[in-house]
């Protein structure tokens, strides 16, 4: 489960459509998301099988390929500056008792009662993969979790976010590959 607690507020932050004007969409952005299907891996856990974005969510172009870190990622398709409003994690809201016992991997806990499933009616945002070294970073404005970018990314560059997992959780490899990587996914920093 995604342990993600960062609670500052994003003062002077554009909205999608703001930047979608901006941008150029692709003709396929305007058709209706398809419905996602899932595939269970050999962890039992379901994934998503056929990612998709929603462009309802995404403030810039982006695109979905096979990652090195792991199966797919997010992918800048045009230069993202600083300090911007990426994209939203979505998905359907749990309250604990339903996120303990789901079977899907895409789970963000936006506060002590409340969880957002991302294989149900996700955005896309599940499949940003974690780095020890992100180019994004989450915050929780208001109810709604939002991906910022941390450094002006390239287009062409995946983007990756910390996971911050707990240091209760199992032990997950990391597969980043940057230079400072922690080689887990855990936050190895002593939680107050």
């Amino acid at each position: 489960m995604m342990q993600l607690f960062y609670r500052m507020a994003v003062a002077g932050s554009r909205d999608c459509a703001q930047e979608r004007s901006r941008s150029f969409v692709r003709a396929d952005c305007a058709v209706r998301r398809p419905r996602v299907s899932l595939e269970y891996s050999s962890m039992r856990k379901v994934l998503i099988k056929t990612p998709a974005l929603d462009p309802r969510h995404v403030c810039f172009d982006l695109s979905i390929r096979r990652s090195g870190i792991h199966r797919y990622g997010v992918y800048a398709v045009e230069r993202i500056p600083a300090n911007r409003k990426v994209i939203e994690y979505t998905g359907r809201r749990l309250n604990r008792k339903q996120a303990k016992h789901t079977d899907h991997t895409y789970l963000f806990t936006l506060d002590n009662y409340w969880s957002i499933d991302g294989a149900v009616g996700g955005s896309g945002a599940e499949i940003i993969n974690h780095s020890c070294d992100p180019n994004l970073v989450s915050r929780i404005v208001r109810g709604h979790i939002l991906y910022m970018s941390l450094r002006a990314i390239k287009p062409g560059e995946e983007l990756t976010v910390d996971y911050n997992f707990s240091n209760d959780t199992d032990r997950q490899r990391c597969h980043c590959g940057a230079r400072n990587c922690r080689g887990t996914i855990q936050n190895m920093e002593p939680e107050d």
